[in-house]
């Protein structure tokens, strides 16, 4: 072994992780794979979560056994992945990831490698020792290994150092590693705005000069990692961060372009709004945040629109299509997610207009929720009168009666002939 990758054994009496907070499953998993005779350590952000006394999300195991092999050893095991190979071990009714120890790349016509000429990497099936997986990582503080046999923490790259210091740095050249795979970039801000860390200068100066490499990761994959930036808790501080370094117009570029020095804003609200959500254990989808952060590049191609001579229903239907079309280029929009976000979008006239007619089957509509919601956020900034708003929350919460009554009230006053004055719409 090469002596500058002799790794630091932290033992027990120097940390503070202990066996009880550690998932019972993935500890038999373990012991399973090391009595067949292979090494097998918890890794990454569970080892890292709990030396900082956070609770981890996942507790993944690697190993030195071959996916093959380890789909022999577990009797409800599936291999998933192509860019890197991964079992999900089933056991106890949860799903514990394992991942084969990854190696170094010697050039692009490794075995199971497949490298672009930028550097980035397409397949990544190179299997090899821990010392190599760990230099394979992003970040130190990823790195960490944890035994729970001999309960020692295992540290290649200083990441316990970086724990305390509470810095990201990348393992490696900066450039280099962001050119295998761009999208560490965004999960460099993701774990500084997680955990509230700094993000090391070279970072910084990495990033600044290698953003545009993001217009190279396929939709599908920005969409997955749109999710992990936005649905962790701290939404507000990752979208904060992302326009800092630069990186948010790679994600929503006509978003980018309706933001410049509105502030407070639409997206700005929406992602406090899921941090609060995500707090209070309540449910939160993507759709909800596709439709609050292209809501202004909708509505000003609504006007260039109508300003054109468009009749309005015909420039909102135009304006939609176009929105989530081109955005799906940069972070992919499923169809299930463009059905709801066009849902949100179309009741808000309806919620606006409150026609009397109406207001049962908007109350029952199975999209009311969420466009209520996006009808309170734009309440907050002013954009509509926030009584209107107010209405409905009122609404929702009076006995029958009483709803009835509020309804009745919305309807058109009677003048001395007794006839109904006409109500205006407003446009849709």
């Amino acid at each position: 072994m090469n002596k500058k990758h002799l790794p630091l054994i932290i033992p027990p009496s120097r940390h503070s992780i202990t066996l009880a907070a550690i998932n019972n499953n993935a500890i038999k998993i373990i012991q399973d794979l090391k009595r067949a005779g292979y090494h097998a350590y918890l890794v990454g952000g569970c080892v890292r979560d709990l030396l900082l006394g956070r609770t981890p999300k996942d507790f993944d195991i690697a190993t030195d056994a071959r996916p093959e092999e380890i789909k022999s050893l577990f009797g409800v095991c599936r291999l998933i992945g192509r860019r890197f190979r991964l079992a999900h071990v089933r056991i106890g009714g949860e799903v514990i990831e394992v991942a084969t120890f990854r190696g170094m790349h010697l050039n692009g016509d490794d075995d199971g490698a497949q490298i672009t000429a930028q550097g980035r990497v397409l397949r990544d099936n190179v299997y090899g020792t821990q010392e190599d997986d760990v230099m394979r990582r992003d970040f130190t503080i990823n790195a960490l290994y944890f035994d729970p046999e001999e309960r020692s923490v295992i540290d290649f790259v200083k990441g316990e150092v970086d724990l305390r210091k509470r810095v990201i740095r990348t393992i490696g050249d900066p450039p280099e590693r962001f050119r295998e795979d761009p999208v560490r970039m965004l999960r460099a801000v993701r774990f500084a705005a997680k955990l509230g860390f700094d993000i090391d200068p070279s970072i910084v100066s990495a990033t600044a000069e290698l953003a545009s490499l993001l217009h190279h990761v396929p939709p599908a994959r920005m969409l997955d990692e749109m999710i992990k930036l936005f649905h962790g808790g701290s939404a507000l501080q990752t979208y904060e961060k992302l326009r800092e370094y630069g990186l948010f117009r790679y994600l929503f570029p006509f978003t980018e372009q309706c933001l410049d020095g509105i502030v407070p804003n639409l997206p700005a609200l929406a992602f406090a709004n899921t941090d609060t959500r995500v707090q209070l254990g309540k449910p939160v989808i993507p759709a909800f945040l596709f439709a609050c952060l292209l809501w202004d590049p909708v509505q000003a191609d609504v006007d260039k629109l109508k300003d054109s001579g468009m009749d309005t229903k015909r420039a909102w239907s135009i304006a939609t299509s176009d929105a989530v079309r081109d955005q799906a280029q940069h972070v992919a929009i499923p169809k299930r997610f463009v059905l709801m976000i066009k849902d949100i979008w179309a009741l808000q006239s309806r919620l606006e207009n409150r026609l009397p007619k109406t207001i049962k089957w908007l109350l029952e509509h199975k999209r009311f929720r969420a466009a209520y919601d996006f009808l309170l956020l734009r309440a907050e900034l002013r954009e509509i009168d926030p009584e209107i708003a107010n209405w409905w929350t009122k609404v929702q919460e009076v006995d029958p009666k009483e709803r009835k009554d509020m309804i009745h009230a919305l309807r058109a006053p009677v003048n001395k002939r007794g006839r109904k004055r006409k109500r205006k719409n407003r446009a849709a």
